[in-house]
């Protein structure tokens, strides 16, 4: 495999058109060339809906993250900032919180 082909480089197919139809390429890459087909296939099997359904999804999803601020008023830009602080400390919070001091005590293994 060459160095400088990552099969999901930004371009590669305007760089280099031909690349899938290399015989080593595709030997060294069949797994991978066979898993991306299906799940692109996959995917526009869900995105082809009668209705547009995944981008109507997709839209409404994008819609809930978003805060319109423009004609609102004090309280409401204080309300929203405080959702968007409390949803913060909800979701992004990954380190555990360690209290300041030892209520309860459990005993280790006492090999240790």
């Amino acid at each position: 495999l060459e160095s400088d082909l990552h099969p999901e480089r930004p371009f590669l197919d305007e760089e280099q058109p031909e690349w899938r139809s290399d015989s080593k390429i595709a030997a060294d890459l069949a797994l991978y060339l066979s898993l991306k087909d299906a799940a692109d296939e996959q995917m526009s099997v869900i995105k082809s809906g009668p209705n547009n359904e995944y981008t109507r999804a997709e839209n409404a999803l994008l819609m809930c993250q978003r805060v319109d601020l423009w004609c609102a008023g004090e309280r409401e830009v204080e309300s929203a900032v405080q959702h968007l602080l409390k949803l913060g400390q909800r979701f992004n919070d990954l380190e555990p919180e360690n209290p300041e001091y030892i209520t309860e005590f459990y005993p280790g293994a006492s090999d240790l």
